[in-house]
């Protein structure tokens, strides 16, 4: 699909310096394939500290 995108230049070159990744093209895919893997991710961790698995970790990993 081609799209007409108004990135910031800043904000692209920066994104392809931490990714290392060289094409524009690429970088922006990357990104967005990210933000759909993390969407799940933050979704989960609203449960945090409110399910009681009663496990004992320890005991689990031998330590006992």
């Amino acid at each position: 699909m081609v799209a007409t995108l108004e990135i910031p230049e800043r904000l692209l070159e920066e994104a392809m310096v931490v990714t290392k990744i060289s094409s524009k093209n690429e970088v922006v895919v990357f990104a967005l394939e990210n933000l759909l893997k993390k969407k799940p991710l933050s979704n989960l961790k609203k449960f945090k500290g409110k399910i009681n698995l009663d496990i004992d970790l320890d005991s689990m990993r031998g330590r006992v």
